[in-house]
């Protein structure tokens, strides 16, 4: 049974994520809990960075600060950790210096047989859990609070490859080499990602998003192997599995960057989030009906560098932004959740991040011209 927190007093997310008319746009931004922000830097100067995600006091605060600064301008908060959580909890050691580093990563299938056949994620991954219930009840009711997990493909492609990669040539090297082997591994990520996401509901979010953030690293074909079915697993079983524990059924985003945005579409989600190198309009004409008739939510997607072009380039780009979501829903302010098309960078002006949010709710509301 879901826990007692304080009654929600903006909704706006949820009835955007279901597909429903809004009076504007509820708009959050990926990693709006970051090194942008001189008060999240303040703290990381005395904290590593997995030491803040373990800490639910820590993490707690690193959520909210966005929060308390835009207050009134962000629609969600978005639990601060870290997608590697999932490896590590799988039992590989992860350093971030600055970037993600495995200590250990894996070269073959034979080193998979290290990593533990079970995984408690109640006991590994619980800091996470009492995280969002302590933020939860921090936030007391001004806005919804996500919760996330990485995608299986883009979980494996860091265990493979040991650290970001430009070209992903050991990972891909896996599914084209040992495409069985690759399948094993994917279920039991997958397994894991299922439990994780129905722990983050029981302990207090409302909505949850799985990003696939290197999805666009395969080809149509080998995205419908190697990563849809793992993404479909988890969109039916999380369902299933918080009907079976009489938790609510919250809404799911899929932002799996750079896929073909009807193959994501077909993956069963709610929403689906775009990169700032798709038009809505062509997306909303692809994914309209294609999973039980219904509309799909679209998130996103402005270009994130457009938030160092100043105060009129920023103001000019969302106009364009908010008139192409129009468009693509008959000019209605409908299934559509306003962010960057990726992750705020660590150089962008808090107050030009400000203006950004104000401009999103200005030019939402109503169709510009």
């Amino acid at each position: 049974m879901a826990q007692e927190f304080p009654t929600l007093k903006n909704n706006l997310l949820l009835r955007a994520a279901r597909g429903e008319q809004t009076e504007r746009a509820p708009v959050w931004v990926m990693r709006q809990a970051g090194r942008y922000l001189p008060e999240f830097r303040k703290t990381r100067e005395t904290h590593e960075f997995f030491e803040i995600c373990r800490s639910p006091t820590l993490a707690t605060e690193i959520t909210m600060q966005p929060i308390r600064r835009y207050a009134g301008l962000l629609d969600a908060a978005i639990i601060f950790s870290d997608i590697l959580v999932v490896p590590q909890a799988m039992g590989m050691e992860v350093i971030m210096n600055p970037g993600p580093h495995f200590t250990d990563p894996l070269n073959t299938p034979a080193d998979v047989d290290k990593l533990p056949r079970e995984v408690d994620v109640e006991k590994e991954l619980g800091y996470v859990f009492e995280a969002l219930t302590l933020t939860r009840k921090t936030l007391a009711g001004q806005v919804p609070l996500i919760g996330f997990s990485g995608a299986p493909w883009t979980l494996m492609m860091y265990m493979i490859e040991g650290g970001g990669s430009q070209t992903r040539q050991k990972s891909k090297t896996w599914l084209f080499k040992y495409p069985e082997a690759s399948k094993q591994l994917l279920e039991r990520i997958t397994d894991i990602c299922v439990q994780y996401l129905i722990g983050q509901v029981n302990a207090g979010a409302q909505l949850l998003q799985v990003f696939d953030s290197n999805a666009g690293d395969l080809s149509p074909h080998d995205f419908s192997t190697f990563a849809l079915p793992y993404l479909r697993r988890i969109a039916d079983e999380v369902r299933k599995g918080l009907k079976a524990r009489q938790l609510p059924v919250v809404p799911l985003t899929l932002f799996a960057k750079g896929a073909s945005p009807s193959l994501a579409a077909s993956a069963g989600y709610d929403t689906i989030g775009l990169d700032w190198t798709l038009d809505p309009r062509d997306v909303a004409k692809l994914t309209d009906g294609i999973i039980d008739g219904r509309t799909i939510t679209l998130q996103g997607n402005l270009d994130p560098v457009v938030l160092y072009g100043g105060g009129e380039a920023i103001e000019r780009e969302v106009k364009r932004m908010c008139n192409a979501f129009h468009d693509a829903r008959g000019g209605a302010c409908k299934a559509w959740i306003a962010n960057l098309g990726h992750g705020i960078t660590p150089g962008v002006d808090p107050e030009d991040m400000k203006f950004f949010l104000e401009c999103v709710h200005k030019y939402s509301a109503v169709p510009s011209s």
